[in-house]
């Protein structure tokens, strides 16, 4: 699933063409079951794309004053940018019209599995929506204060479990609560409630170095996943310390283990991490 810094990377590549007039929508044949609320299309023809808003995996594209298209990517969702009509396979809303030098652009949304979400709301619900997410990761609300109010909440969570809250924190993925935990030298099975103070700091710090970093690389893509608006993969995979890998890339020298928590595959090393 694209996470935080996949998503912001797409929000980016998309912003560098805005604003987009929308001139034609094109929708696929089973294109109904991605939008939510449940309206079965939405035809923003006419209206223009200014500006993009993220907080967490969650983007909101603003068409007006009250007029917004919410898009999640879920599992395998993105959008694509070409001068020409899109005909990748699994394109299943293609927004036609003319960007910021009056350009041909086509904007694609290409999901195969289908577990993405897109609608088409006013501002009174955007802010809702957006309200029930956790602290934006990018923000200065995230900070060391916030982190350790948040594990004293929560004492007897697993610390790499309370990184996947999104109630909490908003845009944290497997593969980046993974890391964040390993740059921290914190073991995920701590609980929250021996996590202290300065490790928070560092929680904070492993965070930002994680997003950057990924960003940095066009995001992160594993095989048959993410792709940024070009449809390239993301060159992320460089960065990894111990999500998917055998040695450890802080140490070099400790077997990475992996472990099943909260339901999910968990890498980390048992020498760096306590």
């Amino acid at each position: 699933m694209p996470e935080l810094p996949e998503v912001e990377t797409i929000r980016r590549q998309i912003e560098d063409y805005l604003p987009i007039k929308i001139e034609q929508v094109y929708y696929s044949d089973v294109s109904d079951s991605l939008f939510r609320p449940a309206v079965k299309f939405f035809n923003p023809k006419g209206l223009t794309i200014l500006s993009i808003e993220r907080k967490g995996k969650q983007m909101a594209w603003k068409l007006g004053e009250d007029e917004f298209i919410l898009t999640h990517l879920g599992m395998s969702g993105g959008w694509r940018i070409k001068r020409e009509k899109i005909g990748e396979k699994h394109t299943h809303v293609q927004f036609e019209g003319r960007d910021r030098s009056g350009q041909k652009i086509f904007l694609g949304y290409v999901d195969p599995r289908r577990f993405g979400e897109m609608g088409f709301v006013n501002l009174k619900t955007k802010e809702e929506f957006f309200a029930k997410l956790g602290v934006e990761l990018t923000s200065s609300d995230y900070n060391s204060e916030y982190f350790y109010q948040s594990c004293r909440r929560y004492p007897e969570r697993a610390i790499k479990v309370h990184l996947l809250d999104q109630k909490t924190f908003a845009g944290i993925g497997n593969y980046m609560a993974c890391e964040i935990c390993a740059l921290a030298g914190v073991r995920p099975t701590r609980k929250c409630g021996k996590v202290t103070k300065v490790e928070c700091e560092k929680m904070i710090e492993a965070t930002h170095q994680v997003i950057n970093g990924q960003i940095s690389h066009s995001g992160l893509s594993f095989s048959g996943g993410y792709k940024d608006t070009t449809g390239n993969d993301g060159g992320g995979l460089s960065n990894l310390v111990v999500f998917h890998q055998e040695t450890c890339g802080m140490c070099k020298k400790t077997a990475v283990k992996k472990m099943v928590l909260g339901q999910r595959g968990t890498y980390y090393c048992p020498h760096c991490q306590k």
